[in-house]
């Protein structure tokens, strides 16, 4: 029995503090603190978690008498915490304020019935709704509410709420108004109380006054009207398919919520909330994602995917993580009547990440894919994507080498009649596909064997068959579909026809081949198809975990995000939605065990006041189907494993059994009911002993195994792999042995392992309302909403987190979090002691938490404010602890730059010195380096000077010494001829007549010689008039050439005369010699003396005529040097030769050499005459007249 504490409070009195059993006038409050959950305390949004206590119908002017409950009073509608209001009339009109007409709306009435019991929550949701039968324990404040004329929800008769206002009431009746103007007449009992407009929209459920099922519809609606499909309710978040693109997603939106600048419902919270708690707490965490099918589940999964990915990424492989969705979806989702992208199977993604937070890999593990639905599916509905994206998207190349065909050409594909969804493009999506398995590392040739399969299962489900005798027996046809499929498998016509028409068996030792019939070999074939594409898929998500596997960065921590199906409930159920709704059974368990059963137990381990709040425990039902040896799955097992045993005896078998339990109903035939958590469900039996065996004979795996391509021999290996534990000996030789365990028991053994690995994280739950069956947006059907709401466990998530502790945190990590925001030291600083300083530092109210044995209880909202607080303290360190480090850091700066300046000076002072005595050191080596090579250029200058004159000095010395040779052996020779005179004492008689002819002849000589000196004269001023053509002939290149080639004629003419006069000079030497000879032929004899003369003279004109030759030699050849140079370069400038010179200074050059030349080759000549000259004056001879003859003609030669 709640407890009621009636105070009466006048206007005029003085305010006091607020506390338990405290009334306090609203209107005298700020209206941001008027709905607070805590007493002169703000509450979030302005709004208070907690209902108002509204004042008694007894009113005296100035007086209010309120109700309030007490802290604990489970029974009260304001789960305990009571804020309170004062009612009085506005001076003047009688009228309230527009801020105190909200005040009053808010305060309904809780004096009525405060001590309302809790009643047990009915089993199943059927009429739920109705006025009679509604829930006791949301409290009962409808007939205040009418009395009132406030809003309230009443249930129209197509049980939905309507929110209307009370015109007036009558007794036990009530007249209502709906939005619509609609006057309704309602039994005041069958209505619910409504929340203030203020809290329309509130996106946490907790916030409203009156929490019952009504507002919670109202709420979510209102909120979905508005594009605001997620709402908080208690630790839960909720989230109402839109059926359209809201703009809630994107980078901006996941910034504010890793920054905190946005705190409204969102996945991203929940995400960015596992991920922080992940690293604070080093736990790993899981994000459970639940609902029926087409609630949102998967897109959920994948936002909350995207969201790790963005905060968690860096290296790469969140991408890879992200595109196994598409991959995931085109193989393991189909359309169906309720979905369009319905998943087919249940997957738990694990992400792990290393020490600093980021993303190190990931592994997807999938439970109980749909085969069924390869080989059959309903009309309307779809088989898997990836049939009709192969079909729409394949390119040409691959078409060609699959043979495929058209989607409605396929006999799988046709049956539905279903071959599009609008709005999707299956083309686009097989590109899609094929992107995503080369980011996650499948090769080129895989997919291509991975697409081959796709195809074969198609082409199996063409393949037809022949009877072939009187007994049903059949043969496959040998068409195009056969042939396909044997060349995709690798395999040839015949084994492909003995495994579909012909089973091997083994009976008494032997081995009997038996023909199948018609239904067998179809059966047969689907079966293959089946378990070829359950096989293909498992071993796609192989290769996914292939490279997402963490390996060696493997840290231990983790996020797991489940999405699984949700509960199903068709006209048709059959063994599929048996093991889905044993699923959800199971994570339903889960999310009690979480929310209800561990914070009770929590509550009553750690010694703390706490009404228990009832909820719904779905054990009885798991005990249903796992309770051995007489639960749902051990009777199926036991059933299947009997080859004589039929759908009908096992659900006799059920009903034989199963009847006592209450969560079981047995029906007519093959079929049963269970009364789930979310409602009762019929079954039927048929198909299920068949499904749940999953047969595939061994003669099948055989066949695989025998196929050339790969994956089939993969999966035969893989298959017998598994044939350790066959199933029992009656049934093992008649079908196949290589299944281990039955689906149902695989299907258990894999919740029990998902249920452990959950178990050791922290959990957060996301549960998925679909708002309508059409799958249309801005449609709210609130009877499908409440039937959801119902199976999730909403509302007791909600009343069990506003009556409740939520937030619960050790003494000692209490004291460490907070402890450093005490202003004043505790005497003891045992954590306990430090954690109580915290809070009465920090005026938390006693009804705001409580102190357990070894933690610390606080209700919603609380551990919140000290969190802000924190952070603000923390934040404001960290600037205190910025601005001095930036302090330090600026002086250190200064200092450092004082020293480095310094330092720099010192360095540039001794580099710049250092490059001085460098340089200095370089400019003496330059100096003696140009000294010494001026003296080289002097040296060598000067031994070349001293070589060219010790050169002309040898010659003038041997000029001389031959010279003055020949005079001394003239001496010696007349000394000898004196002395043999003497001796002898001859005497020798030179006729007169040959002396004058030697006179005669000298004088000749000397006569030729003045004309040749004359001559010379001559010729010195026709070269000057050369010189001055010379001069011309660098102005006019062509006038040069003629004038250069005609000196040159000229020159050479010149010579041919020399030779001539040479030749000439042959004949006075040889008459020299013929007078001797008649002289002695005349019988005079002149001795020695007479002979050695001639001779002598001989050689001397010898070696003249030597020199004279070589003098013309050399003018020959510089002569045609030149003339040939001259040549060139006329070429060169007149463009007839190629040349990569300068004619004009080359002309300059060549002319400075002939001017040198010429120079020389004169000095030369003068020499040769005065050494002639010499010879002539030392002997008045014949041979000294014949020199001279000889200089004469060689310079008019030369210069002529």
């Amino acid at each position: 029995m709640a407890s009621v504490e009636v105070r009466s409070v006048r206007k005029s009195a003085a305010l006091r503090p607020r506390g338990p059993g405290k009334l306090q006038p609203a209107r005298s409050m700020p209206l941001d603190y008027r709905y607070s959950a805590a007493g002169g305390r703000k509450a979030a949004n302005g709004v208070g978690a907690r209902a108002a206590v509204a004042p008694e119908e007894e009113e005296e002017e100035g007086v209010e008498v309120g109700v309030v409950g007490f802290e604990g009073d489970a029974d009260s509608p304001y789960s305990s915490q009571a804020a309170t209001t004062e009612e009085v009339e506005e001076e003047g009109d009688g009228e309230r304020g527009g801020g105190d007409a909200e005040v009053d709306s808010a305060a309904a009435a809780t004096g009525a019935r405060a001590t309302a019991a809790t009643t047990p929550r009915r089993q199943s949701p059927a009429g739920a709704g109705s006025p009679s039968q509604r829930d006791a324990r949301w409290g009962d404040t409808s007939s205040y509410g009418a009395r009132k004329k406030h809003r309230v929800f009443c249930q129209l008769p197509n049980s939905d709420w309507a929110l209307c206002t009370v015109i007036t009431t009558s007794g036990d009746d009530s007249v209502l108004k709906l939005p619509e103007g609609k006057v309704l007449r309602l039994k005041t009992e069958s209505l619910e109380a409504a929340n203030p407009e203020i809290l329309d929209g509130v996106d946490d459920l907790m916030q409203l006054s009156y929490l019952s099922e009504p507002s919670v519809l109202y709420n979510l609606q209102y909120r979905y009207s508005q594009d605001l499909i997620y709402t908080k309710a208690g630790p839960v978040l909720v989230a109402v398919n839109p059926f359209k693109k809201v703009p809630l997603y994107g980078n901006e939106y996941i910034d504010a919520y890793r920054n905190k600048t946005k705190d409204s419902p969102h996945v991203y919270a929940i995400a960015d909330s596992a991920l922080r708690e992940m690293k604070r707490d080093e736990v790993n965490q899981s994000i459970i994602i639940s609902g029926e099918s087409g609630a949102g589940k998967t897109e959920t999964a994948k936002i909350a995917m995207q969201y790790l990915a963005s905060l968690g990424g860096g290296g790469g492989i969140e991408y890879e993580i992200l595109q196994t969705n598409p991959i995931l979806e085109a193989f393991g989702n189909a359309k169906t009547l309720r979905n369009d992208n319905s998943s087919r199977f249940g997957k738990l993604i694990e992400i792990h990440f290393s020490t600093t937070g980021r993303i190190c890999g990931a592994m997807i593990q999938t439970f109980l894919l749909e085969k069924s639905r390869v080989v059959q599916c309903a009309v309307g509905e779809r088989s898997y994507h990836i049939f009709y994206q192969l079909c729409a998207g394949a390119p040409a190349s691959l078409r060609d080498k699959l043979n495929m065909k058209k989607a409605d050409e396929y006999k799988y594909l046709k049956q539905s009649c279903c071959y599009s969804i609008a709005g999707v493009d299956d083309a686009q999506m097989f590109r899609t596909v094929t992107e995503a398995m080369n980011i996650v590392h499948i090769s080129k040739e895989d997919q291509d064997n991975v697409f081959t399969m796709v195809s074969a299962i198609l082409w199996l489900g063409d393949v037809s068959f022949t009877v072939i005798d009187n007994e049903n027996h059949v043969e496959i046809v040998v068409d195009e579909a056969a042939e396909t499929v044997a060349r995709l498998l690798g395999c040839s016509i015949e084994d492909l026809n003995l495994a579909l028409s012909k089973r091997h068996m083994k009976v008494n030792n032997e081995n009997i081949v038996q023909k199948l019939t018609l239904s067998q070999a179809i059966d047969t074939r689907d079966a293959l198809a089946k378990s070829l594409y359950a096989s293909l898929f498992e071993w796609l998500v192989e290769q996914i975990n292939k490279s997402l596997s963490v390996g060696k960065r493997r840290t231990g921590r983790s996020i797991s995000i489940l999405d699984i199906y949700g509960f199903e409930s068709f006209d048709r159920n059959s063994f599929e939605q048996f093991c889905i709704n044993y699923a959800n059974e199971r994570l339903q368990q889960h999310f009690n065990r979480h929310l209800f059963k561990l914070e009770q137990e929590e509550y009553v381990e750690d010694g703390i006041d706490w009404a228990k709040v009832e909820f719904e425990d779905n054990q009885n039902c798991l005990n249903l189907f796992e309770k051995k040896p007489l639960g749902l799955l051990s009777l199926l097992d036991e059933e299947s494993t009997f080859p004589n045993a039929t759908d009908l005896t096992f659900a006799n078998k059920l009903k034989q059994h199963l009847n006592n339990n209450s969560c079981f109903r047995g029906e007519r035939g093959k079929a049963f009911a269970v009364r789930h958590y979310a409602g009762e469900v019929a079954y039927d039996t048929s198909g299920f002993l068949e499904k749940n065996r999953d047969l595939l004979h061994m003669d099948s795996i055989q066949f695989l195994a025998k196929c050339k391509s790969s994956l089939p021999q993969m999966f035969a290996s893989k298959m017998l792999s598994q044939s350790d534990n066959p199933l029992p000996v009656p049934y093992r030789n008649s079908a196949a042995d290589s299944q281990k365990l039955s689906v149902a028991m695989k299907f258990k053994g894999q919740l029990f392992q998902l249920m452990q690995r959950l178990e050791s994280t922290t959990p957060h739950f996301i549960r998925c309302i679909k708002p309508n069956n059409l799958q249309l947006p801005a449609i709210y059907e609130q009877g499908l909403v409440l039937q959801q709401l119902k199976c999730c466990g909403v509302l007791e998530v909600v009343r069990i987190s506003r009556s409740g502790y939520p937030t619960r945190m050790t003494h000692q990590k209490f004291a460490r979090r907070y402890g450093f925001l005490l202003l004043e030291d505790v005497a003891s600083q045992d954590p306990l002691s430090v954690s109580v300083a915290i809070l009465h530092q920090f005026n938390i109210l006693p009804e705001m938490y409580q102190v357990g044995y070894t933690k610390l209880f606080f209700r919603t909202g609380q551990i919140g404010k000290l969190e802000d607080t924190r952070n603000r303290t923390l934040h404001g360190i960290l600037r205190v602890q910025s601005c001095f480090r930036g302090h330090q850091a600026r002086r250190h700066a200064r200092e450092r730059i004082r020293g480095v300046l310094a330092l720099q000076s010192f360095i540039r002072g001794e580099n710049a010195r250092k490059m001085y005595s460098s340089l200095a050191r370089k400019h003496r080596a330059a100096i003696i380096l140009q000294r010494n090579l001026k003296c080289w250029l002097a040296r060598r200058y000067f031994v070349n000077i001293r070589k060219a004159s010790v050169v002309i000095q040898s010659g003038i010395r041997g000029c001389l010494v031959r010279r003055c040779a020949g005079n001394v052996d003239l001496l010696n020779v007349l000394r000898e001829f004196e002395s043999k005179k003497e001796a002898e004492g001859d005497q020798i008689l030179i006729k007169a007549s040959f002396l004058a002819e030697l006179q005669r002849r000298i004088l000749k000589a000397e006569a030729t010689v003045r004309e040749k000196d004359e001559e010379n004269e001559m010729l010195q001023q026709r070269l000057q008039q050369y010189e001055n053509r010379w001069s011309e002939y660098e102005q006019k290149m062509k006038a040069m050439e003629e004038m250069w080639q005609k000196q040159m004629r000229s020159l050479q003419s010149s010579l041919s005369v020399a030779k001539k006069s040479l030749a000439l000079d042959e004949t006075p030497r040889m008459s020299d010699s013929s007078v001797d000879q008649s002289w002695e032929s005349n019988g005079v004899h002149i001795g020695s003396a007479s002979q050695l003369v001639p001779r002598t003279v001989g050689r001397e004109m010898n070696a003249s005529i030597s020199v004279i030759s070589r003098l013309a030699e050399e003018f020959e050849q510089r002569s045609q040097v030149f003339a040939d140079d001259a040549k060139f370069l006329v070429e060169v400038k007149s463009g007839q030769a190629d040349a990569s010179l300068n004619p004009d200074m080359e002309l300059r050059r060549l002319k400075q050499n002939f001017d040198s030349w010429k120079k020389d080759f004169g000095s030369r000549i003068r020499e040769t005459k005065v050494i002639l000259n010499k010879l002539g004056s030392g002997n008045e001879s014949s041979p000294n007249s014949v020199k001279r003859k000889w200089w004469g003609r060689l310079n008019t030669s030369k210069f002529s």
